[in-house]
């Protein structure tokens, strides 16, 4: 029998909590706050989308960083098997829209309750409202746990703090500051998951919804990114699932680099719209453009269309010139939104960047500097796109790491 020290009562840390217990292991969970699982309370909506009812290979396809650092434990601690282990101790599950899987009482609470009671019940031991120091390390062994109250002597220490995402959980990036005191790189956090703050003034047409648009992300006119989706125009830009997931793929790139182009009309080629634009325009020859463009956009976004295609919204439909409908239509097909910034960490999903991989066994997510050690969940540098695949990284990885100490 080992003595464990779990950091961190989140997702990960019940998880590999749970994981190690089981093994006949004597298991600590220290957290900092008064309860278990504060960022799992408030995810998906205070409904908890615990995970995403796919196969593996469909999974890891939904990975954005560490998608083979990942694959084994993904494979071992599939979805399948964590659904299994939740409905097995008493938490029905619901398969939503996506493959996205909720507790059926839609109460995310439900979901910490019972990781709680799965831990109790294999004899882990939780310590509350305390914070960790440091780790404490001897000749290259993890040996102990050092608390603002006193230290934890254990043969394994398993970091499962999380990242810098919704900071008031109490996420402060502690995880990278113990491993960088150990020794280990930590690649730049940034945010995930996150919306994008766009140059000009969008408070004229804040509140507007896309259900089907494509955003295209492009560095130096090459792709990065092609989606279709939903999108959601703010105060500061866009958010909403195109523009989160978009984040991720552009959050480590310099955004003076990266251009953004929507395409309002994915359904219609070029050749398809222009007939469309014909027919309108012929059918409401006397009346105004910007009256006539409500046929196509949502009203508030008609001025900025033809603001960027330079035709007068005064205009009526019988005067425009071949030129000019070319132009709306590349417009439409192909408007352009330049990226200033990511929103900051305080409206992150998720935390992009942590400790390198290169230094992490990917079976154990043991450290390969320090024995003893163990990394888990955000602490890591893995992400992944929204619909629950980001909690699932989580339970896998604190399962690989409570599950290989034997």
């Amino acid at each position: 029998m080992k003595q464990v020290v779990v950091v961190g009562g989140g997702a990960a840390g019940l998880m590999a909590a749970y994981a190690a217990a089981k093994n006949g292991n004597s298991v600590t969970l220290i957290e900092q706050n008064e309860k278990l699982g504060k960022k799992i309370y408030i995810t998906g909506k205070g409904r908890c989308n615990v995970t995403n009812d796919c196969l593996p290979d469909e999974f890891l396809q939904n990975v954005v960083h560490g998608g083979k650092f990942l694959t084994g434990c993904i494979y071992s601690f599939s979805p399948q098997k964590l659904m299994g282990l939740l409905e097995e101790n008493g938490l029905p599950l619901k398969t939503e829209r996506g493959n996205r899987v909720f507790p059926v009482s839609d109460h995310a609470s439900d979901v910490t309750k019972t990781l709680e009671r799965v831990c109790k019940k294999a004899g882990v031991t939780f310590i509350f409202s305390e914070k960790v120091k440091e780790i404490n390390v001897l000749q290259g062994s993890t040996c102990g746990i050092i608390t603002e109250k006193r230290e934890y002597p254990c043969d394994c220490a398993i970091i499962c703090t999380g990242g810098m995402s919704y900071p008031a959980t109490g996420s402060a990036g502690d995880g990278y500051r113990f491993a960088r005191d150990c020794g280990h790189k930590i690649v730049t956090p940034v945010p995930s998951l996150v919306g994008i703050d766009l140059k000009g003034g969008w408070k004229d047409v804040q509140g507007i919804s896309l259900k089907n648009a494509v955003l295209t992300a492009e560095r130096n006119g090459k792709t990065i990114s092609s989606r279709l989706g939903e999108l959601l125009f703010t105060h500061f830009g866009i958010s909403g699932p195109l523009a989160l997931s978009l984040s991720a793929e552009i959050n480590r790139i310099d955004l003076k680099e990266v251009d953004l182009f929507l395409d309002f009309k994915p359904a219609l080629d070029e050749a398809k719209l222009d007939a469309r634009l014909v027919r309108d325009f012929s059918e409401r020859k006397n009346e105004q453009l910007k009256n006539v463009m409500r046929g196509l956009l949502p009203a508030k976004l008609v001025f900025p269309v033809l603001s960027a295609a330079q035709v007068l919204s005064e205009k009526q439909a019988n005067a425009v010139t071949k030129g000019e409908r070319v132009r709306l239509v590349e417009t439409l097909k192909k408007f352009s939104l330049k990226p200033v910034s990511l929103r900051g960490f305080s409206e992150a999903v998720v935390t992009a960047g942590g400790v390198d991989l290169k230094e992490i066994n990917p079976k154990t997510m043991e450290s390969k500097l320090v024995k003893g050690l163990y990394f888990c969940g955000e602490t890591l540098d893995i992400d992944a796109y929204t619909g629950g695949f980001n909690l699932q990284l989580a339970f896998s990885t604190g399962f690989a790491a409570g599950n290989s100490i034997v």
